[in-house]
Protein backbone atom coordinates (compact mmCIF):
# COMPACT_ATOMS: atom_id res chain seq x y z
CA UNK A 1 0.00 0.00 0.00
CA UNK A 2 1.37 3.39 -0.96
CA UNK A 3 1.94 6.15 1.55
CA UNK A 4 1.71 9.82 0.70
CA UNK A 5 5.48 9.78 0.05
CA UNK A 6 5.54 6.59 -2.00
CA UNK A 7 4.84 6.34 -5.70
CA UNK A 8 3.19 3.23 -7.05
CA UNK A 9 5.32 1.05 -9.31
CA UNK A 10 3.65 0.72 -12.69
CA UNK A 11 4.50 -1.93 -15.28
CA UNK A 12 3.36 -1.63 -18.89
CA UNK A 13 2.78 -4.81 -20.87
CA UNK A 14 2.59 -4.03 -24.56
CA UNK A 15 4.78 -1.23 -25.90
CA UNK A 16 2.97 -0.37 -29.10
CA UNK A 17 1.24 2.93 -29.79
CA UNK A 18 -1.13 2.78 -26.81
CA UNK A 19 1.37 1.45 -24.27
CA UNK A 20 3.92 4.02 -25.35
CA UNK A 21 1.43 6.88 -25.01
CA UNK A 22 0.47 5.72 -21.53
CA UNK A 23 4.13 5.48 -20.53
CA UNK A 24 4.93 9.00 -21.71
CA UNK A 25 1.79 10.46 -20.11
CA UNK A 26 2.57 8.67 -16.85
CA UNK A 27 5.97 10.33 -16.68
CA UNK A 28 4.53 13.75 -17.55
CA UNK A 29 1.14 13.95 -15.84
CA UNK A 30 1.26 11.24 -13.17
CA UNK A 31 4.84 11.44 -11.99
CA UNK A 32 3.80 12.34 -8.42
CA UNK A 33 1.67 9.18 -8.14
CA UNK A 34 3.45 6.59 -10.26
CA UNK A 35 6.90 5.52 -11.36
CA UNK A 36 7.37 3.14 -14.27
CA UNK A 37 9.11 0.02 -13.01
CA UNK A 38 9.04 -2.14 -16.13
CA UNK A 39 8.26 -2.26 -19.84
CA UNK A 40 7.62 -5.53 -21.62
CA UNK A 41 6.62 -6.53 -25.12
CA UNK A 42 6.72 -9.86 -26.89
CA UNK A 43 8.84 -7.97 -29.44
CA UNK A 44 11.90 -6.93 -27.39
CA UNK A 45 12.74 -4.17 -29.85
CA UNK A 46 9.53 -2.31 -28.94
CA UNK A 47 10.18 -2.32 -25.20
CA UNK A 48 13.83 -1.42 -25.73
CA UNK A 49 12.96 1.43 -28.08
CA UNK A 50 10.42 2.85 -25.63
CA UNK A 51 12.84 2.50 -22.72
CA UNK A 52 15.49 4.43 -24.64
CA UNK A 53 12.93 7.10 -25.53
CA UNK A 54 12.22 7.47 -21.80
CA UNK A 55 15.99 7.60 -21.21
CA UNK A 56 15.78 4.58 -18.93
CA UNK A 57 17.07 1.55 -20.87
CA UNK A 58 16.95 -0.65 -17.77
CA UNK A 59 13.13 -0.50 -17.77
CA UNK A 60 12.94 -2.94 -20.69
CA UNK A 61 12.50 -6.43 -19.22
CA UNK A 62 13.17 -9.71 -20.99
CA UNK A 63 10.32 -11.72 -19.44
CA UNK A 64 6.71 -11.11 -18.53
CA UNK A 65 7.22 -12.58 -15.06
CA UNK A 66 9.94 -10.09 -14.15
CA UNK A 67 7.87 -7.18 -15.45
CA UNK A 68 4.82 -8.18 -13.42
CA UNK A 69 6.43 -9.18 -10.13
CA UNK A 70 8.11 -5.84 -9.55
CA UNK A 71 4.94 -3.77 -9.97
CA UNK A 72 2.10 -2.53 -7.79
CA UNK A 73 -0.16 -2.08 -10.81
CA UNK A 74 0.10 -3.44 -14.34
CA UNK A 75 -1.19 -1.87 -17.56
CA UNK A 76 -2.31 -4.41 -20.18
CA UNK A 77 -2.01 -2.95 -23.69
CA UNK A 78 -1.37 -6.00 -25.84
CA UNK A 79 -4.80 -6.73 -27.38
CA UNK A 80 -4.03 -10.32 -28.32
CA UNK A 81 -5.54 -13.69 -27.36
CA UNK A 82 -2.98 -13.65 -24.51
CA UNK A 83 -4.76 -10.75 -22.76
CA UNK A 84 -6.82 -13.00 -20.49
CA UNK A 85 -3.80 -15.01 -19.38
CA UNK A 86 -1.84 -11.85 -18.60
CA UNK A 87 -4.69 -10.39 -16.55
CA UNK A 88 -5.10 -13.71 -14.73
CA UNK A 89 -1.41 -13.82 -13.79
CA UNK A 90 -1.56 -10.31 -12.40
CA UNK A 91 -4.68 -10.98 -10.34
CA UNK A 92 -3.25 -14.20 -8.87
CA UNK A 93 -0.39 -12.10 -7.52
CA UNK A 94 -3.00 -9.89 -5.80
CA UNK A 95 -2.03 -6.90 -7.89
CA UNK A 96 -4.20 -4.40 -9.74
CA UNK A 97 -4.41 -4.33 -13.52
CA UNK A 98 -5.67 -1.69 -15.92
CA UNK A 99 -7.13 -3.46 -18.96
CA UNK A 100 -7.10 -1.65 -22.28
CA UNK A 101 -8.30 -4.66 -24.32
CA UNK A 102 -11.68 -4.98 -22.61
CA UNK A 103 -13.15 -6.84 -25.57
CA UNK A 104 -10.84 -9.76 -24.81
CA UNK A 105 -12.57 -10.25 -21.44
CA UNK A 106 -16.08 -10.80 -22.75
CA UNK A 107 -15.90 -14.58 -23.10
CA UNK A 108 -13.32 -15.15 -20.37
CA UNK A 109 -15.54 -16.08 -17.45
CA UNK A 110 -12.69 -16.71 -15.02
CA UNK A 111 -11.41 -13.16 -14.55
CA UNK A 112 -14.12 -11.32 -12.62
CA UNK A 113 -14.54 -14.18 -10.08
CA UNK A 114 -10.75 -14.43 -9.86
CA UNK A 115 -10.43 -10.72 -9.10
CA UNK A 116 -12.96 -11.06 -6.29
CA UNK A 117 -11.34 -14.20 -4.91
CA UNK A 118 -7.82 -12.75 -4.99
CA UNK A 119 -8.94 -9.31 -3.80
CA UNK A 120 -7.44 -7.83 -6.95
CA UNK A 121 -8.70 -4.87 -8.92
CA UNK A 122 -9.42 -4.73 -12.64
CA UNK A 123 -9.57 -1.14 -13.83
CA UNK A 124 -11.60 -0.71 -17.03
CA UNK A 125 -11.30 2.70 -18.72
CA UNK A 126 -14.38 4.10 -20.46
CA UNK A 127 -12.43 4.37 -23.71
CA UNK A 128 -13.81 6.54 -26.48
CA UNK A 129 -17.42 6.76 -25.27
CA UNK A 130 -19.33 8.95 -22.81
CA UNK A 131 -22.32 8.67 -20.49
CA UNK A 132 -21.48 5.44 -18.68
CA UNK A 133 -22.54 6.81 -15.29
CA UNK A 134 -26.00 7.62 -16.65
CA UNK A 135 -26.25 4.20 -18.28
CA UNK A 136 -25.35 2.45 -15.02
CA UNK A 137 -28.02 4.51 -13.28
CA UNK A 138 -30.58 3.62 -15.95
CA UNK A 139 -29.80 -0.05 -15.42
CA UNK A 140 -31.26 0.19 -11.91
CA UNK A 141 -34.70 0.88 -13.41
CA UNK A 142 -34.23 -1.49 -16.31
CA UNK A 143 -32.72 -1.13 -19.79
CA UNK A 144 -34.62 -2.65 -22.70
CA UNK A 145 -32.11 -1.99 -25.50
CA UNK A 146 -28.78 -0.38 -26.29
CA UNK A 147 -27.51 0.45 -29.77
CA UNK A 148 -23.90 1.41 -30.49
CA UNK A 149 -23.08 2.82 -33.92
CA UNK A 150 -19.39 3.28 -34.58
CA UNK A 151 -18.23 5.16 -37.68
CA UNK A 152 -14.60 5.34 -38.68
CA UNK A 153 -12.46 6.11 -41.69
CA UNK A 154 -11.88 3.09 -43.95
CA UNK A 155 -8.17 3.34 -43.14
CA UNK A 156 -8.97 2.50 -39.52
CA UNK A 157 -9.86 -1.03 -40.63
CA UNK A 158 -6.72 -1.64 -42.64
CA UNK A 159 -5.34 -5.18 -42.22
CA UNK A 160 -8.35 -6.27 -40.16
CA UNK A 161 -8.55 -10.06 -40.61
CA UNK A 162 -12.33 -10.06 -41.04
CA UNK A 163 -12.18 -7.47 -43.79
CA UNK A 164 -9.32 -9.26 -45.53
CA UNK A 165 -11.50 -12.38 -45.57
CA UNK A 166 -14.41 -10.36 -46.99
CA UNK A 167 -12.05 -8.84 -49.59
CA UNK A 168 -12.82 -5.35 -48.33
CA UNK A 169 -10.46 -2.78 -49.84
CA UNK A 170 -10.36 0.40 -47.75
CA UNK A 171 -8.92 2.44 -50.61
CA UNK A 172 -11.89 1.64 -52.85
CA UNK A 173 -14.61 2.89 -50.47
CA UNK A 174 -16.44 5.87 -51.99
CA UNK A 175 -19.50 5.97 -49.73
CA UNK A 176 -20.57 4.68 -46.33
CA UNK A 177 -20.33 0.90 -45.95
CA UNK A 178 -21.83 -1.09 -43.07
CA UNK A 179 -19.07 -3.52 -42.17
CA UNK A 180 -20.87 -5.17 -39.30
CA UNK A 181 -24.36 -5.34 -37.82
CA UNK A 182 -24.81 -7.71 -34.90
CA UNK A 183 -23.97 -8.58 -31.31
CA UNK A 184 -21.09 -7.59 -29.05
CA UNK A 185 -19.39 -10.98 -28.97
CA UNK A 186 -19.08 -11.12 -32.73
CA UNK A 187 -18.09 -7.46 -32.98
CA UNK A 188 -15.15 -7.74 -30.59
CA UNK A 189 -14.08 -11.01 -32.18
CA UNK A 190 -14.08 -9.63 -35.71
CA UNK A 191 -12.81 -6.13 -34.83
CA UNK A 192 -10.60 -6.57 -31.73
CA UNK A 193 -8.68 -3.34 -32.29
CA UNK A 194 -11.64 -1.16 -33.24
CA UNK A 195 -14.55 -1.85 -30.95
CA UNK A 196 -13.44 -2.33 -27.33
CA UNK A 197 -16.08 0.28 -26.49
CA UNK A 198 -18.79 -2.29 -27.25
CA UNK A 199 -17.47 -4.47 -24.44
CA UNK A 200 -17.30 -1.51 -22.06
CA UNK A 201 -20.86 -0.54 -22.95
CA UNK A 202 -22.16 -4.08 -22.39
CA UNK A 203 -20.63 -4.12 -18.90
CA UNK A 204 -22.36 -0.83 -18.09
CA UNK A 205 -25.69 -2.10 -19.44
CA UNK A 206 -25.30 -5.30 -17.46
CA UNK A 207 -26.61 -7.61 -20.19
CA UNK A 208 -24.52 -8.23 -23.27
CA UNK A 209 -27.50 -9.57 -25.21
CA UNK A 210 -29.26 -6.20 -24.99
CA UNK A 211 -26.47 -4.41 -26.86
CA UNK A 212 -26.54 -4.16 -30.67
CA UNK A 213 -23.49 -2.97 -32.62
CA UNK A 214 -23.20 -1.36 -36.04
CA UNK A 215 -19.79 -0.59 -37.53
CA UNK A 216 -19.58 1.76 -40.50
CA UNK A 217 -16.63 2.66 -42.71
CA UNK A 218 -17.11 6.18 -44.03
CA UNK A 219 -14.73 8.11 -46.33
CA UNK A 220 -16.45 11.31 -45.16
CA UNK A 221 -15.15 11.21 -41.57
CA UNK A 222 -11.75 11.91 -40.11
CA UNK A 223 -12.71 11.19 -36.51
CA UNK A 224 -13.81 8.01 -34.73
CA UNK A 225 -17.50 8.49 -33.98
CA UNK A 226 -19.42 6.52 -31.36
CA UNK A 227 -23.17 7.03 -31.01
CA UNK A 228 -25.13 5.28 -28.24
CA UNK A 229 -28.90 5.10 -27.83
CA UNK A 230 -30.29 3.56 -24.63
CA UNK A 231 -33.98 2.79 -24.11
CA UNK A 232 -35.35 1.86 -20.71
CA UNK A 233 -37.79 2.52 -17.92
CA UNK A 234 -36.19 5.88 -17.17
CA UNK A 235 -36.49 7.07 -20.76
CA UNK A 236 -33.95 7.47 -23.56
CA UNK A 237 -30.25 8.32 -23.29
CA UNK A 238 -28.38 9.42 -26.40
CA UNK A 239 -24.67 10.19 -26.56
CA UNK A 240 -22.37 11.00 -29.47
CA UNK A 241 -18.61 11.39 -29.26
CA UNK A 242 -16.43 12.44 -32.19
CA UNK A 243 -12.92 11.40 -31.26
CA UNK A 244 -9.69 12.53 -32.79
CA UNK A 245 -7.72 9.43 -33.68
CA UNK A 246 -4.62 8.53 -31.70
CA UNK A 247 -1.71 10.09 -33.64
CA UNK A 248 0.21 6.79 -33.59
CA UNK A 249 -2.72 4.45 -34.22
CA UNK A 250 -5.77 5.45 -36.31
CA UNK A 251 -7.66 2.36 -35.08
CA UNK A 252 -7.78 3.89 -31.60
CA UNK A 253 -9.39 7.09 -30.35
CA UNK A 254 -7.16 9.58 -28.57
CA UNK A 255 -9.82 9.77 -25.86
CA UNK A 256 -9.30 6.05 -25.16
CA UNK A 257 -5.71 6.72 -24.14
CA UNK A 258 -6.73 9.78 -22.13
CA UNK A 259 -9.39 7.74 -20.31
CA UNK A 260 -6.68 5.27 -19.27
CA UNK A 261 -4.59 8.11 -17.84
CA UNK A 262 -7.63 9.51 -16.01
CA UNK A 263 -8.41 6.06 -14.58
CA UNK A 264 -4.85 5.68 -13.33
CA UNK A 265 -4.97 9.17 -11.84
CA UNK A 266 -8.17 8.41 -9.95
CA UNK A 267 -6.79 5.08 -8.75
CA UNK A 268 -3.66 6.77 -7.44
CA UNK A 269 -5.73 9.39 -5.63
CA UNK A 270 -7.93 6.74 -4.02
CA UNK A 271 -4.88 4.79 -2.84
CA UNK A 272 -3.45 7.95 -1.31
CA UNK A 273 -6.73 8.78 0.45
CA UNK A 274 -6.94 5.24 1.80
CA UNK A 275 -3.54 5.34 3.46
Amino acid sequence: MASSHHRLKLSIIGCGAIGSRIAISTIKELKDQFMISALYDIDPLKSQTLARKLRKPSLAKSTLSVAIHGADIVVEAVNTPATGDIVSRVLRLKKSVLVMSVGRLIDDGRLFPLAKRCNGKMLLPSGGIAGLDAIKAARLAGITSAILTTTKSPQSFKDNAYQVEKKFQSSSVKSDVVLFDGGVREAVRFFPQNINVAAVLSLAVGDIDKVHVRIIASPKVTRNIHEIVIEGACGRITTRVENETCPDNPKTSYLAVLSAIATLQQYGQNIKIGT
